[in-house]
């Protein structure tokens, strides 16, 4: 399916691009955060690498997510749930979990403290 952008974008530039969306203009796949630290917050390293891992593979039960990561069923749950309430990873009809895309680009700048 492609790259996704998971971005830091302010909620003005999402509009813009969801306009553009609309009149029929191809923008990319994005997955935007408001904030750096709700970025970080959501894509925790165990998080980033359950994404990695299922990335290109289609989807998977939960126990199959555990293996490719080496983790327990349990800890892969919770990171699932996650990433599924934010729209990271999704859902099947069949009730398995697919992070629909073939590649991960992270894009954010981190600005000067003021």
């Amino acid at each position: 399916m492609g790259v996704v952008t998971i971005e830091v974008a302010s909620l003005e530039t999402v509009k813009k691009r969801t306009a553009a969306a609309f009149r029929g203009e191809y923008q990319g796949e994005f997955i935007s955060f408001l904030t750096e630290d709700l970025l970080c917050e959501i894509l925790t390293a165990p998080r980033l690498a359950l994404i990695r891992a299922m990335a290109g593979k289609g989807p998977m039960s939960l126990r199959a997510a555990a293996r490719l990561v080496g983790k327990d069923v349990k800890t892969v749950h919770g990171d699932a749930h996650a990433l599924l309430r934010n729209g990271i990873l999704k859902k099947n009809s069949k009730g398995q979990i697919v992070f629909p895309y073939d590649a991960i680009h992270v894009d954010f700048t981190v600005p000067a403290a003021a």
